[in-house]
């Protein structure tokens, strides 16, 4: 970025606060770029070995020039955050650790973008929360529950799953090639980098399979509920997602007050990602107008 002084990365954003949830506190990992009278949370998906780095790296900086403060959660058995073995609603655990998060920064109301689990849990906050949410951008998630058109799980969450339970380069291939729709884009660096990131931390791969056997549904369906919220919310999907089938989108639109959805054709589960530069044109004239 052309006038800053100094370049955004991981490491020059990465921050750590203990935050409290009932009687357990977790050391949260984060990264905190920019500044601005509007703040704009980011929260990363399911998969083995990610963080809000990896999930968003291609989206931050053209937010914090748009002039907001960003800030990307580690949640709760990801990356550098403290591990759990989560044993009831994950979606609901992880809107509590970014309420605890916000009050810490005493930040009052924030934007929130969320990609797969990152969407459940933006959907979670805004129904525990709605006073402190100002708009909500979903990306391939929002809420559980079952397609119309697709068998479940899908193709895409089982070999997320079995991911977790064997960790191998092979089958992290395996995975990421159903993840994206053009794969050529995924180079050997970005593989090794997430197969790295994830057998560091083998006690998150190990508790994600503990927390399935002890809760299997980790991730509520809010589609009851959908209707409470009344922010805006823009919608976005992979017209070739086959992690989380285009129908959820669809009841996201169908059940929130104020949503409008977005399709973009070939491009899977990883639309900020796979179609950055449209997505972030699109995102920051959604916050702004």
């Amino acid at each position: 970025m052309t006038g800053t002084a100094q370049a955004i990365t991981e490491a020059s954003t990465s921050k750590f606060a203990r935050v409290k949830d009932g009687e357990v506190e977790f050391q949260i990992h984060y990264n905190d770029a920019g500044v601005g009278a509007e703040t704009v949370v980011m929260l990363h998906g399911s998969g083995p070995g990610a963080s809000g780095w990896a999930n968003f790296n291609r989206n931050v900086e053209p937010l914090v020039a748009a002039g907001y403060r960003v800030i990307l959660m580690d949640c709760p058995g990801w990356s550098k955050s403290d591990p759990v073995v989560c044993t009831s609603s994950r979606s609901d655990l992880n809107a509590r650790v970014l309420k605890g998060l916000l009050d810490v920064l005493d930040i009052e109301r924030v934007h929130i973008l969320g990609n797969s689990m990152g969407g459940h849990s933006a959907v979670a906050f805004a129904l525990a929360n709605p006073q402190r949410v100002g708009k909500l951008v979903l990306m391939g998630g929002g809420t559980g529950g079952p397609s119309s058109f697709v068998p479940m799980p899908t193709e895409g969450i089982k070999l997320l799953q079995g991911l977790y339970r064997d960790p191998t380069i092979e089958n992290l291939k395996r995975m990421m090639n159903v993840f994206v729709y053009d794969t050529s884009a995924l180079t050997d660096e970005l593989m090794q980098t997430r197969l790295e990131n994830m057998l560091a931390r083998r006690d998150h791969l190990e508790n994600f399979v503990k927390s399935l056997a002890a809760f299997p549904k980790q991730f509520s369906d809010y589609g009851p509920r959908l209707g409470e919220i009344a922010a805006p919310a823009l919608v976005i999907w992979g017209r070739d997602d086959r992690f989380v089938p285009m129908d959820i989108g669809l009841r996201l639109l169908a059940g929130m007050q104020n949503a409008q959805l977005h399709v973009f054709n070939r491009c899977g589960h990883w639309a900020q990602w796979e179609h950055a530069q449209a997505f972030n044109r699109m995102v920051i004239d959604f916050l702004k107008h």
